[in-house]
């Protein structure tokens, strides 16, 4: 049994392992290694895709998904008496929670897995599912220079966790006062995007994206990067703010496949978390 909170939890092998299984579901195998178990999914109504990639990923390895609120786990009782009831019966469990220590403390007391599907500081299936996907049309992925465009949150440092992990280069572009700590920073993007080969962005707050104006990335913006660079945006990403219009319909864009790998990649991480 294996928990999954950080991408720093993982080494290099441990997430190659996890691409392996990925290709493995994609070949048909494991249709049926959830069959007969139970994983209990904490989301809150606004999650898509990685809800959908979660609740149709279990149920395609032949397992029941058992969703509830995220805020189901902020009442009064305490967490410790959750874990003890739902030890009983849940197999896994994947939970979407603003609070990172609520995972961990979950992991504390529960007996089975518990899978990080997003906290305000990380989404580590979303990156895994990002580099799974770059593994596929780069030559070497862990060698291509990265750069994330947005402010200190959860996407740029799960980007960031995964640069520990592997160890290739990340810069961030940024308004003066979101910078991720350990990382060069630029608040320019025609001067952070050249020598780049993946561009990545995360959505803004309304209230802060006028901040941002000299990170949008646009056609012009990306032409500047390394021959064959390519455009990864988080979604849900705002045209007219993080990103141009123009360059969401361009070849630089390859958002729309890329999560396309998000369904096998969470299976994988399920599979590899019960140590099948």
């Amino acid at each position: 049994m294996r928990n999954l909170i950080r991408l720093t939890e993982l080494s290099a092998n441990d997430i190659y392992k996890i691409f392996r299984i990925a290709d493995e579901v994609r070949d048909g195998k494991y249709s049926d290694i959830l069959n007969g178990k139970s994983a209990v999914l904490f989301f809150p109504s606004s999650s898509i895709r990685t809800r959908v990639t979660f609740e149709k990923g279990i149920h395609l390895l032949g397992g029941q998904p058992i969703l509830f609120p995220t805020d189901t786990l902020d009442k009064k009782e305490d967490l410790r008496d959750v874990c003890g009831y739902l030890n009983n019966w849940a197999d896994i469990l994947v939970v979407r929670h603003k609070s990172v220590k609520l995972l961990e403390t979950l992991a504390e007391f529960s007996n089975v897995p518990v899978v990080n599907a997003m906290t305000d500081i990380n989404h580590p299936c979303e990156i895994l599912s990002d580099l799974f996907s770059l593994s596929k049309i780069r030559k070497d992925f862990t060698k291509d220079k990265y750069l994330f465009c947005g402010k200190n949150g959860n996407i740029g440092l799960a980007w960031k966790e995964a640069a520990d992990v592997f160890g290739f280069e990340l810069e961030q572009c940024c308004a003066k006062g979101y910078e991720i700590d350990g990382i060069k920073t630029y608040d320019n993007i025609n001067e952070a995007v050249k020598g780049k080969d993946i561009i990545c962005t995360d959505s803004l707050p309304s209230d802060i994206a006028e901040d941002f104006k000299s990170c949008r990335v646009t056609e012009e913006v990306m032409a500047m990067a390394n021959k064959g660079a390519v455009l990864n945006p988080c979604p849900p990403f705002y045209r007219g703010e993080e990103v141009s219009d123009g360059v969401i319909a361009s070849k630089y864009f390859v958002g729309y496949e890329f999560k396309k790998c998000l369904l096998n990649v969470q299976q994988a991480v399920l599979i590899y978390c019960l140590s099948y």
